[in-house]
């Protein structure tokens, strides 16, 4: 039988045109997979966006398998090129170590009612209180504000802005983690909330009370005076 020729020149083997056009296109494809690579950071924009919510550097570290470090680094150099675009509707928040993207305050007198994050002026006057007081008793809350106290923290509670959890006939009353994201308090720790919100009111030189009242002024609010006693009794019933 015949034999085809060897493709030969000495000892060397010659190499096919086509595998080499091959190889020459497998290497440039990795090379452009490569460069085509989203940044960390842009994949960070991408699933803080998406997410609605704030994460820490931990929750972004351990779903990316990237070092916290590399990650913390990256939200950085985002915010700064965040704060650098123009026009831009979004800013991206450091509060105390979890990260958020949230509409610059600027903007939120142009949006239509329905779209502001705004929580309802009547709300805010037990917000305020349960800032400057907690841990507080849901039956202090009810002494200064009356039975309307009830369903204001109900109301709260399910916009995630108050922790309300029984202690013996009451509820003892703290803000969350979304409550210091919504009003830009610098820390979310709630005794670290009740220090800022003290300090607001005393520049303003207002008690608690005052101050709730000048939230909602629309409401004519009569807010007693808080109390450090008060009647604990039947408290949950009356929920």
């Amino acid at each position: 039988m015949a034999r085809l020729p060897s493709k030969t020149c000495g000892t060397r083997k010659t190499i096919s045109p086509l595998y080499l056009s091959d190889s020459i296109l497998s290497l440039r494809f990795r090379r452009w997979q490569k460069l085509s690579d989203p940044e960390l950071s842009t994949i960070l924009e991408a699933i803080l966006f998406g997410a609605g919510r704030s994460m820490s550097v931990a929750e972004l570290s351990e779903l990316l398998e990237r070092p916290p470090q590399e990650v913390e680094a990256s939200l950085r150099q985002l915010q700064s090129t965040i704060r650098r675009r123009r026009d831009s509707a979004l800013q991206l928040a450091d509060v105390a170590g979890r990260w958020i993207f949230e509409v610059r305050p600027g903007l939120s007198p142009h949006l239509p009612e329905s779209f502001r994050a705004d929580i309802p002026q009547r709300l805010l006057p037990a917000a305020a209180l349960v800032a400057y007081h907690q841990p507080m008793a849901q039956s202090q809350l009810v002494d200064m504000l009356g039975q309307r106290a009830y369903e204001h923290v109900r109301d709260l509670a399910k916009m995630g802005l108050l922790d309300r959890r029984r202690d013996g006939l009451t509820r003892r009353l703290t803000t969350t983690r979304r409550f210091a994201e919504y009003f830009g308090c610098p820390e979310v720790e709630y005794r670290k909330v009740r220090f800022w919100f003290r300090q607001e009111a005393e520049k303003m030189g207002l008690t608690s009370a005052q101050l709730a009242a000048s939230l909602a002024p629309e409401e004519q609010l009569s807010i007693n005076e808080f109390s450090e006693e008060s009647s604990d009794e039947d408290t949950l019933e009356a929920e």
